[in-house]
């Protein structure tokens, strides 16, 4: 009897073991998931082409949100003090977190995807002499680069996945360059004329620049510049002498200053509409096309087309 229990004992002893080394590898499987935490929907947008689903992706900033004003909170400390490797915009954009991302770049890699970009391909913002205008994402070129920052750094982290995220990489790569000439020729379609881009911010300079479309801003680089009513008056006569078609609202800035712009513009009897909302500096929601990067640009175009052709 004895001896039947102690072979019951080590059976058991053995089942138990092996429960526990299986219950061990799932947690070390689990383990090895990185948890990449960025800032904006655009950043996560390309880490999710690249790691996809060997990565936990989280962005903090979600739709309608504008990360020129945006504040951590107490979650995102949490989310930010978990993750093994940090993705950011960089150039001032996230300005209100800068402390906080400085703080965390001294215990893991906090990654500025505007590092890819070399100085002399960045515009500058005459409202500051010091900066350079943030909203890189807006030339899909040059937005490849970002990619390859992601990549690069990806790589540095895991380099056993190195083929995986190279191969991902590429194959978005090819898709935003398919997107870019796209961008060229759907713009170029508007008469030269009617060339003309007015929002709430200056957030498509380099949209601006690469697909060679004039814009206007109300507010500079950042929707924390203030702005009064010469400005409003300035951009109501340039809109009247111009005789432009539409003006468009954004995402993730109140309208209230474009609407003002209309109305100022209508009291001087010209015919103006507001051509739509555009995605600035937050993406669509998530799920749907316009919560994707490339659906983000599409919509943009699309909306800037019709309204000014």
């Amino acid at each position: 009897m004895k001896k039947y229990n102690f072979i019951l004992f080590v059976i058991l002893l053995i089942i138990f073991s092996g429960s526990i080394f299986s219950c061990s590898e799932k947690a070390s499987e689990k383990k090895k998931k990185l948890l990449i935490v960025t800032t904006t929907g655009m950043i996560a947008d390309a880490v999710k082409n690249i790691a996809d689903t060997s990565a936990d992706i989280i962005a903090l900033m979600g739709p309608g949100v504008d990360p020129h004003l945006y504040k951590a909170t107490h979650g995102d400390l949490e989310k930010l003090s978990e993750a093994d490797i940090i993705f950011y915009n960089g150039l001032h954009l996230e300005g209100k977190m800068a402390e906080i991302l400085e703080k965390l770049a001294k215990s893991k890699p906090v990654i500025p995807v505007s590092n890819g970009i070399p100085h002399n391909l960045l515009m500058t913002a005459p409202q500051f002499a010091d900066a350079f205008d943030p909203h890189i994402w807006f030339d899909v070129h040059l937005w490849t680069k970002s990619v390859a920052e992601i990549y690069n750094s990806l790589v540095k982290i895991n380099n056993l996945k190195k083929d995986y995220y190279e191969h991902n990489a590429a194959k978005y790569i090819r898709q935003l360059d398919s997107l870019d000439h796209w961008v060229k020729n759907e713009i170029q379609s508007i008469p030269q004329e009617r060339r003309v881009l007015i929002t709430a911010h200056d957030a498509f300079g380099y949209f601006g620049k690469a697909y060679s479309i004039e814009v206007k801003g109300l507010q500079g680089i950042s929707t924390s510049s203030d702005f009064g009513l010469n400005d409003i008056t300035g951009l109501v006569n340039f809109i009247v002498s111009r005789k432009i078609k539409a003006v468009f609202v954004e995402s993730s800035v109140s309208p209230k200053a474009i609407e003002a712009v209309v109305k100022g513009v209508k009291e001087k009897g010209h015919e103006i509409s507001i051509g739509g909302t555009l995605y600035s500096d937050a993406m669509g929601a998530k799920g749907t096309f316009e919560g994707t990067y490339i659906g983000m640009v599409t919509s943009n175009v699309h909306k800037i087309t019709t309204a000014l052709k």
